[in-house]
């Protein structure tokens, strides 16, 4: 075969790359359109520019893709948020989140998906979880005492946050994952970035109420069924109650 693995390996290596800046163009899009074009007043998009550019985004396309988001420039924003509920293998509730130009095309391959995955779509199971605000940052200082900073923040919650959790938390880093109210998420936000640390999430979440007790050969069952949702282009997000 000479090195034609190696070819294979970087367009793999390519695809990977281009969907994830899909993926990050939608994030920028569906934030814009929430919250406004003006990343100080929202904090979802902050977050979103901050991942953009460190994953090498062009300025151009980050702004028009907050232009389109936010209906400015004649350009019109024609994706569609769809959230689908599930059970992964195992009867792991599962919420998707979708961002579509075509859910009549999505539809029936997230539900392929999900019969791919033993059980499918099977009413609503959305009463599983809590809805909540999620704020995700990390700061240099290994020793930052976290739950003092959530008390200051305001956050009703935060938990540990390491880089195998999440890849935009730099191995070594004081990471964590602060769980607000609804309406606090901004507040939240703002009050980490002046104080020194630095957000790469910060959005409205779905929290788990209970975990299903899995052995280790079912949670890697369940992780391989999320994997498949998540290669799909248009998913968007993945709420799972799995540790």
């Amino acid at each position: 075969m000479g090195r034609q693995w190696l070819h294979a390996k970087r367009a793999v290596a390519s695809l990977k790359k281009s969907q994830a800046t899909g993926k990050l163009v939608k994030e920028l899009t569906i934030a814009a359109r929430q919250g406004g074009a003006d990343p100080k007043l929202n904090a979802r998009l902050a977050a979103a520019i901050e991942k953009a550019r460190r994953e090498s985004v062009s300025r151009d396309v980050i702004d028009r893709a907050i232009q389109k988001g936010a209906g400015a420039g004649g350009e019109k924003d024609a994706m569609e948020h769809v959230t689908f509920e599930g059970y992964a293998p195992h009867k792991v509730p599962v919420i998707v989140e979708v961002v579509t130009d075509n859910n009549n095309r999505t539809a029936p391959e997230i539900r392929v998906l999900f019969r791919q995955g033993h059980l499918g779509p099977a009413g609503s199971n959305r009463f599983l979880f809590d809805q909540v605000g999620i704020v995700e940052a990390h700061r240099p200082e290994v020793a930052t005492d976290r739950e003092a900073a959530a008390i200051e923040a305001g956050a009703n919650e935060v938990e540990p946050l390491g880089h195998g959790q999440n890849d935009d938390i730099p191995a070594g880093a004081c990471g964590a994952r602060f769980i607000t109210g609804r309406t606090e998420v901004k507040a939240v936000s703002d009050w980490l970035r002046a104080n020194g640390w630095a957000v790469v999430t910060s959005e409205m979440g779905y929290l788990p109420k209970q975990y299903p007790e899995l052995s280790e050969a079912q949670r890697a069952e369940v992780g391989e069924f999320l994997q498949s949702l998540e290669e799909h282009d248009d998913v968007h997000r993945i709420w799972a109650a799995v540790r």
